[in-house]
C-alpha cells in the first residue's frame, strides 16, 4: 500500500496548511511532485509572458500603422512600460509578502485596475521569478501555517493531556 497519498493523521484542532494554487498542500514538505509541478509552472508562466508580449507587440504595431505620429507611439509604449513596471512589483509583493502587506497604490484594486490589465505581462514574468525559487505564494503561506503551528503548540495543543485546566472543586 502507498502510503504517501494518505494525509498523516493530525489532532483535532491542528492547524492545516493551506493549499496553493497548483500545488495543493505539497509545498509543506516538498513532496508528491513538487519540483515537477515548480518546472511547469515556470514554463507556463515564461510561456504566457512570451505570448503577453506578443499581445502588447502586436497592439503597439497597429497604433504605429495608424501613422499617429511619433508622439504617440512613444507615449503609449511608456504607457505600457511603466504599467509592466508597477504591475510586475505589486505581483512580487503580493506573491512574497501577501495581500495585507499592501499599502498605497499598490492595495488599489478598482481605481488602478486599467493599470494591472495593461502591465499583465509585468506580473506574468514577475510570477514566472517568483518560481524559480520557489511556489508562488509559498513563502506568505509558509509564515502563516508556522504562525499557526507556534499558536497550537503554546496553547498545549501538543499532547494528550497537556495544557488542559484542571478544575478546583
Amino acid at each position: 500500500m502507498d502510503d504517501r497519498n494518505t494525509p498523516t493523521p493530525q489532532p483535532a484542532g491542528a492547524p492545516r496548511p493551506e493549499p496553493i494554487r497548483w500545488f495543493g498542500t505539497s509545498w509543506v514538505e516538498h513532496d508528491d511532485g513538487y519540483w515537477a509541478r515548480r518546472v511547469l509552472v515556470a514554463l507556463g508562466a515564461l510561456a504566457a509572458t512570451a505570448a503577453g508580449a506578443l499581445v502588447l507587440r502586436f497592439a503597439v504595431s497597429g497604433v504605429q500603422l495608424s501613422d499617429a505620429g511619433g508622439l504617440v507611439d512613444g507615449l503609449l509604449i511608456a504607457a505600457i512600460g511603466i504599467c509592466t513596471c508597477l504591475a510586475a512589483v505589486r505581483t512580487w509583493k503580493l506573491l512574497s509578502e501577501g495581500r495585507d502587506s499592501l499599502s498605497g497604490w499598490m492595495a488599489e484594486e478598482r481605481s488602478l485596475g486599467a493599470v494591472w490589465l495593461i502591465g499583465f505581462a509585468g506580473a506574468l514574468a514577475a510570477y514566472f521569478l517568483r518560481s524559480l525559487t520557489e511556489a508562488p505564494g509559498e513563502a506568505v503561506h509558509r509564515a502563516a501555517y508556522r504562525a499557526a503551528t507556534e499558536r497550537y503548540e503554546r496553547r498545549g495543543g501538543g499532547g494528550p493531556g497537556l495544557g488542559t485546566r484542571r478544575r478546583r472543586g
